[in-house]
Formats: C-alpha cells, structure tokens, sequence
C-alpha cells in the first residue's frame, strides 16, 4: 500500500492526493444523497440548518480528526465549509420539493 513517506517525488506525492480527490468525490456524491433525502423528509424549511446536529458533528469530527493525527482545526473548518455548502444545496432542494402553496 502507498503511504506518503513511500512517494520519493512530488509528482508521486501529487497522484495520490489526486486518487484520495477521486475518492472524496465519490463520498461527497454519496453524502449528497442522504442531504437530498434529508430535505424530502423535513417538512419546514427552518429545519434544514439543524444547527444542534452540526455542532454534534463538529464535536465528533474533532475527535475522531485527534484519533487520526489529523489537525483537529483542519478537520473542523473542512465540515464546516462542506456542511455549508450542502446546507445551502438542500435549502434549494426543499424549496423545490416543499414550495409555498399558493391561496387565491
């Protein structure tokens, strides 16, 4: 298995964030699912932040970021700009899937 003190170039060092990329790509498809599922299931549109879930998430990633000698800080601003990006996509989703219903 390649691990990063094997990669004796940069160029190697480069194809493999390029492969762990193709990677979170397909994860972040995957994730991207569940966030669609979530905005068909949530009935209000003051749901979809669900800040008490973020901060959950935040505090786990943390540690689990600690447990993986990874930066804790690093781990946190990347949930909180990926949990950002999908909270603003499923506001969109819920908009179409949950539109105001129109009174004449």
């Amino acid at each position: 298995m390649q691990t990063a003190l094997n990669c004796v170039s940069l160029d190697e060092v480069r194809q493999q964030i390029d492969r762990i990329d193709r990677d979170l790509i397909k994860l972040l498809a995957a994730r991207g699912e569940y966030v669609a599922r979530a905005a068909a299931l949530k009935t209000a549109a003051a749901e979809v932040p669900a800040t008490a879930r973020v901060a959950e998430v935040i505090a786990r990633i943390r540690m689990e970021a600690e447990a993986c000698a990874l930066s804790p800080a690093v781990a946190e601003a990347t949930w909180r700009a990926m949990i950002g990006a999908f909270i603003e996509h499923e506001q969109s989703l819920h908009a179409a899937l949950h539109p105001p219903s129109q009174t004449d």
